[in-house]
């Protein structure tokens, strides 16, 4: 029983001394406020630690790291402060409700990134494409547009991750878009758009204040800028070809990057800086100082028609920013709008000389003449009648050109018995021959280059106009006869799914067929009779052959070449061969007398003629050659 008695006690006693441990340990617990502290000393012990780390390796932050964080507590906030260091602020304000802001123009709707603070969104309201789809400069993550700068605790970071502050305000009769990076209420990086009313430019500014020790003004700073060319026309080749990356630079000179395949450059004091599309651009603009060491790229994004039917090129842009007191201080432009000459003059920077008038000469002449000439008939005319009445009046112009090649050739057919006697005559001695036939052409006024060249004087006219149709603004989607549209193709029948012709492509388009087979009859008309008059020499290629396959060659060239070009050019070749076939009619059948050219041939035999110096330069040389080819076959006899 003693020994039970022990045991009962024993129990008691672990259970009371166990109990009193417990109340011990729970008066002595610690309070809220001791936990907080603790927590606190624990917290302060990890930054201590992290900075330590910190002063070697400079910290590029990601898009992860950008979180809506206002709902953040104490601790994870002083982490967020250790990452992405006095930016942390613009992290813990409240974002606004919708991720972006809305503001709309006369002629833009524009949508704002709240992150980046970039556009997201811009279209065009007055134009619709091909498929009469809204024009759309900017969509769906087709551009990017993001500053990355260093900063002076050893970070590297990107604008597109950063949350933006936006307000919209009213300045008179501009919109005010204001998207603010803040680091402070007093202290922010501000991109400033400022929109006026049916303006396709944007007043564009990079301002920042209060940052000068925030910035690491040791670490250069750019304005990264890229963007695909939405696909807007039936012809995503043919848009293409006139998609392209042109610059202003050097206070004037314009280049461009390579039309087809990559290319890039860095280029010097650029004044602004066009991603051209067919008929719309997107320009960044230098309004205060030129933008220097600007480096641009472009890349062909279309490789096979079929598949690839959204974009045409990619350019990129790398755009270096100054310090000015360690603030940022860049007022720009951004111009979304037609690449149309007239709306592109209003601005005064040249931005119209992005259009590919021609170089030299060919732009001059399209730009004093027949875009000002155009722009008058078409005011008061239809398109497709405004296209076919400046054709009559650059043929009516370009008519004496006609009659000079046209008398020539009479000329040289009346004299080619003569000419024909003279070869066979000295059949044996080529050199007297061709100075024979010089002096025969010399004395009766026929020589062949009186024909050739009025034709050259041709050639600016002809190379301007095929640059001005494809490019004129104006005559895109507007009609005429089954043409739906001048500045694209007319087709009249679609080939079936996936079929496709080599070169030619997948639609037969009715114009070019026409103004092939106007070539063809012109041709016949001109060349046959060249072909008639064309000696064949020794030695010589025959030339009549030749033109003889140039009168079925050019017409199958017109044919395919045209069949994916602007049905607005191809209505210009048709009309004006028409009128060419026309006035030669009249020149041949009621101008030129050939009795009354041979008496005049006659007369000019019996006036002496004089050489000119370039003429007995010619003699000298040919009779050169002639000695030299004798004294060649005498060495060769002798052996």
């Amino acid at each position: 029983m003693e020994e039970k008695k022990f045991d009962v006690k024993s129990i008691i006693g672990f259970v009371l001394i166990f109990g009193i441990l417990l109340y011990i340990m729970y008066q002595n617990q610690p309070t809220p406020e001791e936990l907080e502290a603790q927590k606190i000393a624990e917290q302060e012990k990890v930054e201590a630690e992290q900075k330590a780390n910190q002063q070697n390796d400079a910290l590029v932050t990601t898009p992860n790291d950008y979180v809506n964080t206002q709902d953040l507590d104490s601790t994870q906030r002083a982490a967020l402060q250790n990452k992405v260091g006095s930016f942390a602020y613009a992290l813990t304000l409240p974002l606004a409700t919708d991720k972006q802001t809305t503001v709309e123009t006369d002629v833009l709707a524009l949508k704002f990134n709240n992150k980046g603070g970039q556009l997201a969104e811009v279209k065009l309201r007055n134009f619709v494409d091909y498929d009469s789809v809204p024009i759309y400069m900017v969509k769906d993550d087709n551009s990017a547009f993001n500053i990355t700068f260093g900063t002076s605790d050893n970070r590297t970071l990107n604008t597109r991750d950063l949350p933006f502050q936006p307000s919209v305000t009213k300045s008179g009769d501009n919109t005010v878009v204001s998207m603010r990076l803040k680091v402070s209420e007093t202290a922010f990086l501000e991109y400033r758009y400022e929109l006026k009313p049916n303006d396709y430019m944007i007043d564009f500014s990079i301002k920042s204040q209060g940052l000068s020790g925030v910035f690491n003004t040791s670490q250069p700073i750019a304005l990264d800028w890229s963007q695909k060319s939405i696909r807007h026309s039936k012809s995503i080749t043919y848009e293409n070809r006139y998609t392209r990356l042109t610059y202003m630079h050097d206070d004037g000179k314009v280049d461009k990057l390579s039309q087809n395949g990559d290319d890039d450059e860095t280029i010097e004091e650029v004044d602004w800086l066009s991603f051209r599309q067919h008929f719309f651009s997107s320009i960044l603009v230098a309004k205060d100082n030129q933008l220097d060491n600007v480096t641009v790229t472009s890349s062909d994004l279309v490789e096979d028609e079929d598949i690839d039917t959204l974009y045409t090129k990619q350019f990129v842009s790398k755009v270096p920013l100054a310090f000015k007191g360690g603030e940022i201080n860049k007022n720009l432009g951004l111009y979304y709008g037609p690449t149309d000459s007239k709306t592109l003059k209003n601005y005064e920077k040249g931005l119209e000389e992005s259009i590919p008038f021609g170089w030299g000469i060919f732009g001059w002449i399209n730009k004093a003449l027949f875009i000002p000439l155009f722009g008058f008939l078409s005011s008061f005319l239809p398109y497709g009648i405004a296209i076919i009445v400046m054709t009559i009046l650059v043929k009516i112009l370009m008519s004496f050109v006609q009659y000079k090649q046209f008398l020539s050739q009479a000329k040289m057919k009346i004299l080619k018995p003569e000419l024909d006697a003279v070869r066979e005559k000295y059949k044996d001695n080529k050199l007297k021959a061709q100075q024979e036939t010089m002096a025969l052409q010399n004395r009766a006024g026929a020589s062949p280059l009186s024909g050739c060249l009025p034709g050259l004087m041709q050639i600016p006219v002809f190379y301007a106009l095929f640059m001005f149709f494809p490019t004129a603004f104006a005559l895109r989607q507007k009609s005429f006869l089954w043409a739906d549209d001048l500045s694209s193709f007319d087709s009249i029948y679609n080939f079936p799914d996936g079929f496709s012709i080599p070169f030619y492509g997948d639609h037969v388009s009715l114009f070019p067929i026409l103004a092939a087979i106007a070539i063809f009859f012109y041709m016949k008309m001109t060349t046959g009779q060249q072909m008639a008059t064309q000696p064949t020499q020794e030695g010589m290629p025959d030339m009549a052959k030749m033109m003889k396959y140039m009168i079925y060659f050019s017409p199958l060239l017109m044919l395919v070449f045209f069949n994916n070009y602007a049905s607005g050019l191809s209505l210009y070749y048709f009309i004006s061969n028409l009128i060419s076939i026309g006035i030669m009619l009249v020149i041949k059948n009621y101008i030129i007398d050939e009795d009354k050219v041979l008496a005049k041939i006659e007369v000019n035999k019996t006036k002496p003629k004089k050489q000119n110096k370039f003429q007995k330069k010619m003699a000298e040389m040919m009779e050169q050659a002639e000695q030299q080819k004798q004294a060649q076959q005498k060495g060769k006899k002798k052996k």
